[in-house]
C-alpha cells in the first residue's frame, strides 16, 4: 500500500510540473513538436493499398445494417473523457438501438478502427482539428477510441477549452483542437455592449487562431459550416461585398451556401500557399447535417427517432448541396495545384483527401443527443446537431483509419 501511495504521489508530480510548463509555453503546441528542424520534410507513413481491394470502392456510399455493438469501440463507462452533454446514457437516454448499426459500403468493407495502427501510423506526429464545436465532436470520438490503446496525458487547454491538447507519450503523438467558427476572421458585432448574433466576416483573411499553427501540424482536419446559419455580414479587401440573412437595402444578398464556400476557399488557398506546411496533410470533413423535426432549434424542433432512414431518404438535399460546395472547393485547390508551372516549392508535399461523412449521416437522424444532452445552457432545447457518444459518430474514425491506411484516397 505504501509503495502504492509513494507511485500516485510521483505521477501526481509528474502531471503538474508538465501542466505547469505547457500552460506558461507562449506556444504550448511546440512542446510537442519535433526538434529536429526537417520534421515536415519526413514522409507519412502511409501504407500502399492492395488494387484489387480498391477497384470500384467508394468508402463513402453505401448503407447501414443491422449488427449488435456497430462500430463502436468503447463504452462511457470505459471512456472517461466523453463530455456531459454529449454522453447520452448518463444524461437518461434508455434505448440502444441506435448504437447497433454498422456502414457497409457498397462495393467493399469498412474495416474497424484500430488504436494500435492508428498510433503507430502517427507516432512523432501531430493531428489537429479546426472547427467548430462539431469538430470537438469528432476529436472527442477519437479520443475515446485511442484512450483503449494508451490513457493520453492532458496537457494543455486554454480558459475557455476552444485549444486543447492531449499527448499520447509512448507514441509521442500530439492531438489538438483548434476552435474556429468560421474559419476565416470574423467579429461579432456588439449593440450597446451585448451581443447581437450578428457577425461581419472577411473572407479573405484566415483565422489566425487556426493559421499560426499550421506550419507545425501534420494532419488538419478541417471542418465548418453551423455557424453561418445567422445573419452575416461579408468583407473583402476592407470592403462590404454582401451579406446573409439581412434585409439591408443595397446589399447584395448571399446564400449560406455561397458563405461557406467563400470561406473554404480562403481556408484552402491559405494552406496551398503556406510555405512553411511541407507534407502536410489536409483532410476536409464534410458537412455533418442535423436533424430537426417539427420546428428549428430554439422553435421546439426535436430528433427522436431510434434508427436510421431507409437508404435513398432525405440524401438529395440542401445539405448534400452545401457538402458538394465545400467538395468542390479541395478539387478546386487540386486542379490549381496541378497547372503546369503551379506545383512550386512551396505546395511540394502537401497532400488533400475527402473525408466524406454526409451521405452516412443524412440517414442518422437517431444519433443525436436531442433532449438528453444535460447542458445546463440549453434547458428546454434539443441538440440535433452534434452526436451521442458513443454513436454513428464514431464511423467518422473508420472513414479517418482508411484513409491514413491507404494513400490513393488523397489528392497527391
Amino acid at each position: 500500500m505504501g509503495k502504492l501511495a509513494a507511485l500516485l504521489f510521483c505521477s501526481l508530480a509528474l502531471t503538474t510540473i508538465f501542466s505547469f510548463c505547457i500552460l506558461y509555453s507562449p506556444n504550448p503546441l511546440k512542446k510537442f513538436t519535433k526538434r529536429d528542424p526537417d520534421h515536415h520534410h519526413q514522409k507519412h507513413n502511409f501504407i500502399k493499398p492492395d488494387p484489387k481491394e480498391k477497384e470500384n470502392c467508394d468508402l463513402f456510399k453505401g448503407h447501414w445494417v443491422g449488427e449488435v455493438g456497430g462500430s463502436s469501440g468503447y463504452t462511457n463507462f470505459s471512456c472517461g473523457t466523453i463530455p456531459r452533454s454529449k454522453n447520452c446514457f448518463r444524461n437518461g437516454r434508455e434505448d440502444t438501438e441506435f448504437l447497433n448499426w454498422r456502414w457497409k459500403p457498397e462495393k467493399c468493407d469498412l474495416p474497424r478502427f484500430n488504436g494500435k495502427s492508428f498510433l503507430r501510423i502517427l507516432r512523432g506526429k501531430n493531428l489537429a482539428f479546426i472547427g467548430d464545436s462539431v469538430a470537438r465532436n469528432h476529436l472527442d470520438s477519437l479520443l475515446c477510441l485511442l484512450s483503449q490503446e494508451e490513457i493520453p496525458i492532458d496537457a494543455y487547454k486554454d480558459p475557455e477549452d476552444r485549444q486543447h491538447i492531449w499527448y499520447f507519450a509512448n507514441h509521442d503523438f500530439t492531438l489538438t483542437i483548434l476552435w474556429s467558427k468560421f474559419l476565416v476572421h470574423g467579429n461579432e458585432k456588439m449593440i450597446n455592449g451585448s451581443s447581437s448574433g450578428i457577425f461581419d466576416l472577411h473572407i479573405d483573411k484566415v483565422d489566425d487562431k487556426w493559421a499560426r499553427y499550421l506550419p507545425i501540424i501534420d494532419y488538419a482536419i478541417i471542418s465548418n459550416a453551423h455557424w453561418f446559419f445567422r445573419p452575416i455580414y461579408l468583407h473583402k479587401n476592407a470592403n462590404l461585398i454582401g451579406c446573409v440573412y439581412c434585409n439591408d437595402p443595397n446589399v447584395t444578398k448571399f446564400d449560406v451556401i455561397e458563405a461557406i464556400g467563400m470561406s473554404f476557399r480562403s481556408a484552402f488557398e491559405y494552406i496551398s500557399q503556406c510555405t512553411k506546411c511541407n507534407n502536410l496533410v489536409t483532410l476536409l470533413r464534410t458537412f455533418s447535417p442535423s436533424h430537426f423535426e417539427n420546428g428549428s432549434w430554439n422553435t421546439g424542433g426535436s430528433c427522436n427517432k431510434t434508427s436510421p432512414y431507409n437508404d435513398l431518404d432525405h440524401v438529395e438535399s440542401y445539405e448534400w448541396e452545401l457538402r458538394s460546395t465545400q467538395v468542390k472547393e479541395i478539387e478546386r485547390v487540386r486542379r490549381l495545384l496541378l497547372l503546369k508551372g503551379n506545383y512550386n516549392k512551396k505546395q511540394l508535399g502537401k497532400k488533400f483527401g475527402v473525408l466524406d461523412v454526409t451521405r452516412a449521416m443524412l440517414m442518422r437522424a437517431d444519433g443525436h443527443p436531442g433532449a438528453y444532452s444535460g447542458n445546463k445552457w440549453m434547458k428546454g432545447y434539443n441538440d440535433c446537431v452534434h452526436w451521442c457518444l458513443p454513436g454513428p459518430i464514431d464511423l467518422w474514425n473508420d472513414f479517418l483509419m482508411a484513409i491514413l491506411t491507404d494513400w490513393s484516397y488523397l489528392i497527391l
